[in-house]
């Protein structure tokens, strides 16, 4: 990091700017100089999107290979933009040239709702006489105007509409106070924002009208919780130092770290893009991974009343997970020895704009490694572990995303989401039900069941490109008990399914066979086991989408079928569910259902390949999820099975480690010395509890 502070002040003093990498987003420079090559032959445009086009795989495997003498990749904008009429044009800038490469109209799509896009309905809503006049059938006087609020979503798609013109739905709520949470007095109607015009053209009304809630507020920052008591006092800081510095290090977005390499980039819709993972494997740079993402995720409601049909938000291809990214404070989102990442974007005037502090990375301790101790004579290893965590957070109107890419010393990635912020809340009646669709949380706060269901891009890369994809399931072995084959009836095994075509790759979960998915190298066996080498994808949270075939979200979400896809590499393959989301009807299906579609029986063995894979959760809300709710994790792991010829981690300093013969001759191990390996590795002395104290046999310091 000291190494790029300076290369920055120099560029600085001598003027000139040094060499992006590839996949390194773009700089508030280089949108700017997009916005200008493409004003000087177009005008009277928005700007929706400006953004890194990624270099194609095959120029940008050359380049790395031999970066000294193939040429560089150029750096090319990929341009959304909107003129009047909803009109959405697509384009491609070649900034290295300065010319436009592409520029084409696209018809009957919309692309997604910026940030900006969504703070102007409010203050329309506000000024609309049709609202206030449904907000004084409800209970709210004219006067009270500047207490009613709304969340300005995506439409989704309704048939009355169709998808030539730009709309927002607008979900209602009013504040009594500046300070009290909306999410308690939310309203019954529904108004429906035309973009382009910036006026309210519809608003849906239910058959049975709903008056505005009258319980008292219920909220939770900090001075609401001092008037309702105060918080616990008994907790005591907890201190995180290194006061060597962190043990990773960063090459512009190159991030280096054990044997870890991995270039971090960020996009506007994706967020964070984790790029060219390798793994150094004693001297030996292996490739793991060519690109990871969160691709898409799609949050359908359960309450089967218009318009509810039309709750299932497609938070990163309808809203963009960079672009609703907070900017990260230390010691609140993060917590230690930090390292923040900008990220740049564009408004819809053609400026650029920064988030500061969009990625945090850190390290965190993470318990124990590996451990063994000999019951024979206590004597023991016991290795601590150590986590690199390359983060951010996002937040979607009511729901907060945290987004966690952890990188572990045995080699394993871990993606771990956690899901906070606020329930989204419906009016009731008072004496209404909220079963069977959701659940009252607060007097008169009813919550709708939903689901949160992610799409991971998997673009393996397991010591080549040429990979194949395994359904892994465990299963009984063949043969009753008393038979030859299985005479005692205890024979298990893996059963390995080859996803051999996009056709028959579709697989889903199944907890019963504890279901695994396997990106191997066929071509590179194991020396030891004999297995190919591979990457085993391991997720236990895959719920089914719930709503029904033929559906709207079963239609528009076709990613979320089934738990994993599998298709052939193809540059412009990245969005799941389509480059242009909002509005899309789902006939036919866009994205991965199209794509299989295309050539369902196309050779996936030994090829290059992309695997998907939807994971997540159903909430059926409940009290305890109200005001905020606590933070609920879910993960997926990539675990290296037969890749390696041992435990790659033994080389990770030991916190304790004693021989059977040191324990025979009296001696306590290597404490002392490893103890002091730790301290540096770790950060801090630590004091004798914490260390187990003396003594010479067992470990003690777990």
């Amino acid at each position: 990091m000291v190494l790029e502070r300076l290369q920055q002040m120099a560029s600085h003093l001598t003027g000139q700017v040094a060499q992006h990498h590839p996949f390194d987003p773009l700089t508030t420079e280089e949108i700017a100089a997009a916005v200008a090559i493409i004003r000087r032959e177009y005008s009277d445009l928005f700007f929706n999107a400006v953004t890194l086009w990624e270099p194609r795989k095959a120029e940008m495997t050359r380049w790395l290979a031999s970066p000294a003498t193939v040429p560089r990749p150029h750096r090319v904008a990929d341009v959304v933009a909107i003129g009047r009429g909803s009109k959405v044009y697509d384009g491609l800038v070649d900034l290295d040239d300065g010319t436009i490469v592409r520029w084409e109209l696209t018809e009957g799509v919309q692309p997604l709702i910026t940030m900006e896009d969504l703070q102007i309905v409010e203050s329309v809503v506000r000024k609309d006489a049709k609202v206030i006049e449904q907000c004084g059938l409800i209970g709210i006087p004219p006067s009270d105007m500047h207490k009613v609020y709304c969340d300005p979503w995506t439409i989704g798609y309704d048939e009355r509409f169709g998808s030539g013109v730009r709309l927002q739905q607008a979900l209602m709520y009013y504040r009594p106070h500046v300070d009290d949470s909306q999410y308690t007095y939310p309203l019954d109607f529904c108004p429906i924002f035309n973009a382009d015009t910036q006026e309210i053209v519809h608003i849906d009304v239910p058959k049975v009208r709903r008056q505005l809630n009258t319980a008292s507020p219920i909220n939770y920052h900090a001075d609401a919780i001092e008037k309702q008591g105060g918080f616990r006092k008994d907790l005591k800081p907890i201190n995180i130092t290194q006061p060597e510095g962190v043990s990773f290090t960063l090459d512009g977005r190159t991030l280096k770290w054990q044997n870890w390499s991995v270039h971090v980039g960020f996009n506007y819709r994706e967020g964070m893009v984790l790029s060219n993972i390798t793994f150094n494997d004693k001297g030996n740079v292996r490739p793991v991974f060519w690109r990871m993402s969160l691709a898409e995720m799609v949050v359908p409601y359960g309450n089967p009343e218009r318009p509810h049909q039309r709750k299932h938000a497609f938070d990163l291809g309808e809203y963009g997970g960079g672009y609703m990214t907070n900017s990260l404070a230390l010691g609140c989102d993060c917590k230690g020895a930090i390292h923040y990442m900008d990220a740049a974007f564009v408004n819809r005037a053609g400026e650029p704009q920064v988030i500061k502090n969009a990625i945090c990375i850190h390290e965190e301790d993470a318990g124990i490694l590996f451990k063994h101790t000999d019951f024979r004579d206590e004597s023991c290893t016991v290795t601590r572990a150590r986590k690199l965590v390359v983060s951010h957070v996002f937040t979607a109107a009511n729901y907060e995303y945290c987004v966690y890419w952890i990188f572990h010393q045995d080699g394993t990635i871990q993606l771990e989401i956690k899901l906070t912020g606020i329930l989204n809340t419906y009016a009731m009646n008072p004496g209404e039900s909220a079963a069977p669709w959701g659940t009252e949380v607060y007097p008169g706060v009813n919550a709708h069941n939903h689901q949160h269901l992610f799409c991971l891009r998997v673009d393996p890369s397991v010591d080549g490109h040429d990979n194949t994809v395994f359904q892994v399931d465990a299963v009984q072995g063949a043969g009753e008990v008393g038979s030859e084959e299985n005479p005692y009836g205890n024979a298990f095994y893996a059963k390995k399914t080859k996803l051999g075509t996009p056709g028959a790759a579709m697989s889903d979960y199944d907890g019963s066979t504890s279901r695994t998915w396997e990106m191997a190298n066929t071509s590179k066996l194991n020396p030891y086991s004999k297995k190919p080498v591979s990457y085993k994808l391991v997720s236990r949270e895959v719920p089914s989408l719930l709503p029904k075939e033929g559906s709207l979200v079963w239609k528009r979400a076709g990613f979320a079928r089934h738990a994993v896809h599998v298709t052939k590499y193809d540059d412009d393959q990245i969005h799941p569910a389509g480059r242009h989301v909002p509005q899309t009807s789902g006939e036919p299906s866009q994205g991965i259902p199209a794509w299989i579609a295309a050539n369902p029986d196309e050779n996936l063995d030994n090829t290059d390949v992309v695997l998907w894979h939807t994971f997540g959760l159903t909430h059926f809300p409940s009290p305890e999820d109200y005001p905020v709710m606590p933070a609920e994790p879910m993960t997926v792991l990539l675990r290296p099975r037969n890749f390696f010829t041992q435990n790659p981690a033994l080389d990770v300093p030991p916190s304790y480690s004693s021989a059977p013969s040191q324990i025979a001759a009296g001696k306590t191990g290597i404490r002392g010395i490893v103890d002091g390996i730790s301290r540096l590795a770790f950060g801090g002395g630590g004091s004798t509890q914490e260390k187990g104290g003396s003594g010479g046999a067992g470990c003690g310091c777990d």
